[in-house]
């Protein structure tokens, strides 16, 4: 547990360094431009399709009566317009993701190699198309087990619980990854993941409720609809910041453990090379 402290303590003053507030600004600003092309051209054909959809599947007579017996009745008038919203937030939490593996990732690993782990042998066993496929293939799953469970997100309590396990795998996954790529070979990011296996899942969940946090803001009924593009950019600003901060969680943790690692397997060696002696 101490470890995970000491790595969540150097994260949180490394956030306010200048460099890592910097780090914010552009993918906010290029995910903000794509999504505001993309919610400029797509949001109302897509409010369409849903509302083609309910009408053709009796979708609102069924809705209704759902709303009604949890006593959200209020909400069969905007339904359409939110369940448009809820399919675009993974959406928006991917881009934003990419943005950060892209961008912000590599000079996170710099800033903090270079400032604290300057003697730590960098062996490169990672790449940028391994970090690309697994942002990729874990999102993919995210992105089933978050429509599989969406229709508990009418439910806030279950909404945040469920949002905050799968956003827990899923920096778990992308984040241990890019932490170790540039520093640990195969074999060392291998080792690492088994044997921190546990503190780096409970990196992973606290950050995953730090990063459900901002999903909260969609939570607002009708109002959500009517100020939709400023949460959206504000939610988008939230997830690069939390991001962030969890890049420089993992990474601080990570380069620690490595660090040990080869310490441990460093001593080991010598020892295994000291001989006994034969006094007969």
């Amino acid at each position: 547990m101490r470890p995970v402290l000491i790595a969540f303590g150097r994260a949180l003053l490394s956030q306010m360094h200048y460099r890592m507030l910097l780090l914010t600004i552009l993918p906010f600003l290029l995910s903000v431009i794509i999504w505001g092309l993309a919610l400029w051209q797509g949001l109302q054909p897509l409010i369409d399709w849903l509302q083609g959809y309910f009408l053709e599947n009796d979708g609102f007579r069924i809705s209704g009566n759902v709303l009604v017996m949890l006593g959200l009745g209020a909400l069969k008038t905007v339904l359409v317009p939110l369940i448009a919203m809820w399919l675009l937030l993974p959406l928006m939490i991917l881009t934003a993701l990419l943005c950060i593996g892209l961008v912000s990732m590599p000079l996170i690993v710099k800033h903090v190699g270079k400032r604290h782990f300057s003697e730590l042998e960098a062996r490169k066993g990672g790449s940028f198309w391994g970090s690309l496929w697994m942002s990729v293939s874990s999102f993919i799953i995210f992105v089933l087990l978050w429509l599989l469970t969406l229709p508990l997100s009418l439910v806030p309590p279950l909404t945040f619980i469920i949002l905050t396990a799968l956003w827990g795998w899923l920096t778990y996954r992308v984040m241990a990854y890019d932490a170790l790529a540039d520093y640990a070979d195969a074999e060392e990011r291998q080792a690492i993941l088994r044997i921190h296996r546990w503190p780096l899942l409970m990196i992973g969940a606290v950050s995953g409720a730090m990063g459900a946090a901002p999903t909260l803001l969609w939570l607002g009924g009708a109002l959500s609809v009517i100020f939709f593009p400023f949460l959206a950019a504000a939610s988008i600003w939230l997830y690069v910041l939390v991001f962030v901060f969890t890049g420089l969680w993992f990474q601080y943790y990570c380069l620690a453990a490595l660090q040990k690692y080869r310490a441990a397997d460093i001593a080991g060696s010598q020892s295994q090379q000291i001989m006994p002696i034969d006094i007969n």
